[in-house]
């Protein structure tokens, strides 16, 4: 009797902090629809003591250039997406159960999710709580409300986030006037913010964003679902 008072006693703390965690969800959700939204990398570091450079744009401030760029190095399906990639989560599950090599799948708006609420590291656990947020924030934001957060809280190195920043930084300018080699070559920097230099690129950093800018030449219905 008195495990089954404990295991009740558990369930019910249990069921309530996770009732209250949605409530903070939510409402985390329904502020940063308005205001400009801190990371869960930005906020460790302000436990820290340590600094970090960011400076919110709208969406209009950002060259069209850059926003294609970042799409179509993370995230091809993005505007016909919601908010996760059902089949390349599906490739990502085979290659798994077949032992060959797996490749990410994770959506802008899941990476949006993962920067705003969860923590560092990978396990199926945060995997699946980030595909549940993805899926909220697919019906609660618009698209361009999603890529703009998307692009104000991704990492660009250590202690910098946002592209106006990364912009700044790397080529002396605003994120307004990346022209296409500069916007390509932060695209593929985000895979690996720490290593990869946009001003001081590698010669796979230079090939990747290459690739990335033929891509964006080659393709339409990158933009479609953001406002002209």
């Amino acid at each position: 009797m008195a495990r089954r008072s404990l295991f009740a006693i558990l369930a019910r703390g249990a069921g309530w902090a996770g009732i209250a965690l949605l409530v903070v969800f939510a409402g985390l959700v329904g502020l940063y629809s308005v205001v400009p939204p801190v990371s869960t990398l930005m906020l460790a570091r302000m436990i820290e003591g340590k600094k970090y450079e960011r400076d919110a744009v709208h969406l209009r401030s950002i060259a069209p250039a850059a926003i294609a760029s970042v799409i179509a190095s993370e995230d091809e399906t993005f505007c016909s997406n919601d908010g996760v990639d059902w089949g390349a989560l599906h490739e990502v599950l085979s290659s798994a159960r077949g032992r060959g090599r797996s490749r990410g799948a994770s959506t802008i708006t899941m990476q949006t999710a993962k920067n705003l609420f969860l923590w560092p590291g990978r396990s199926v656990v945060r995997k699946a709580i980030e595909i549940g947020m993805a899926l909220a924030l697919g019906k609660a934001w618009s698209k361009a409300r999603t890529l703009e957060i998307y692009l104000n809280v991704a990492e660009w190195g250590d202690g910098l986030y946002g592209i106006e920043a990364a912009a700044r930084r790397y080529f002396h300018k605003n994120a307004s006037d990346l022209n296409a080699r500069e916007a390509a070559l932060l695209a593929t920097a985000l895979p690996n913010p720490i290593r990869r230099n946009p001003a001081h690129p590698t010669a796979l950093h230079v090939r990747l964003a290459a690739g990335v800018e033929a891509k964006v030449g080659d393709s339409s219905g990158l933009l479609d679902c953001l406002p002209r």
